[in-house]
Parts: C-alpha cells; structure tokens; sequence
C-alpha cells in the first residue's frame, strides 16, 4: 500500500461528485482507494495489475497538483506519458522570488504556459510551488528545460524560439513517408 497527501483543496476534485472520478481511478488503475478527506491522505491499495498499481499514485499526485483528472487519468497509458514534478522552491531564494519565477513560466494572461503546452504536446501546470508536466519522454525533456531557462532569467523570446525548434523537431520524428 503507498500513501499521497493531497492538498485540501484538492480532495475534492479526486473524489469527484458523489465520488465519480474516485471510481474511476479505481477501476481504471485497478486499485482501492482510502481517502482522509481531514488530512489529504490518499492510501492507494493494488487489487490488480501491479504495473497499473505503481501508476496509481501518480495520477493521485497529477490530480493534487492541479491536473485534471482525465488528464491524470492518461498517465496509466504508461508507455506514453509520466508525470513529472519541478519543486519551485529548489530555484527560488524566498516568496517574492517563487511568485515572480511562477510569473515568468505562467506568463501574461498564461500565455507562456499555454505555448509551452501547444509547441511540446504534453500538459502543464503551475500550482503551489510546483510546475507539473505529463507527457512522453521527449515532450518532458523539453519541458524542463524551457521552464529552466524561464527560472534562470533567460527571454522570453529565447525560450520561444527554443520550444519552437524543438517542436519541429519532435514533429520531424513522428513524421513518416507515405508510399507511392
């Protein structure tokens, strides 16, 4: 059994209304879960696959982090996509530094997170004091890269062009020829 705290105002968005989506985890993941809506923790317990099973909590996480949770739900399509957390607080010397680092990768109006979004294909999110991302390997790739050059300080306009190039070229290598 594995356990996930998930912050209070998450709690209900991971049982759903009349605790839909929490079926649904349960039955698409193959596991039982206990959660303690008084502390945020989630008891994730395999009934099933057990591959399925170490997924499991991940998309608990996802869902706590800010995901949606048919969003977090694609995580158990693991051979594509996986989760992956940045812990702001690693790059950030104090509260007004995380506020302006998480302004810089939500960008005016979410434009640079949506961009980020559409030039990797992966899914982002901005949420306490963490940047989550699901996607493959190489959208993750990307993704944690540009979110570094955004916290090191580096343009806008650089990070752009970078996703831009790298987007061509994850495009370029699901691209294939047609026969004649």
């Amino acid at each position: 059994m594995q356990h996930v705290t998930v912050p209070q105002d998450r709690i209900g968005v991971v049982i759903g209304a009349g605790g839909e989506t929490l079926r649904e985890i349960e039955e698409q993941a193959n596991v039982r879960l206990d959660v303690d809506s008084e502390t945020g923790s989630v008891a994730v317990e395999e009934s099933g696959d057990p591959v399925t099973a170490m997924v499991a909590p991940d998309v608990i996480k996802a869902i706590g982090r800010g995901f949606k949770p048919e969003t977090a739900l694609s995580i158990l399509d693991h051979d594509l996509r996986t989760l992956e957390l940045i812990d702001l607080t690693e790059h950030t010397r104090n509260d007004n530094d995380l506020q302006r680092k998480k302004g810089r990768i939500i960008g005016e109006s979410g434009r640079t997170r949506e961009l980020i979004e559409e030039l990797t294909g992966a899914n982002v999110v901005i949420y306490g004091t963490t940047v989550g991302a699901i996607g493959g390997p190489e959208e993750l790739q990307v993704v944690r890269r540009a979110v570094g050059m955004l916290l090191d300080g580096a343009p806008h306009g650089a990070v752009y062009s970078y996703l831009e190039r790298k987007s061509n070229e994850l495009n370029d290598d699901v691209s294939f020829d047609v026969p004649q």
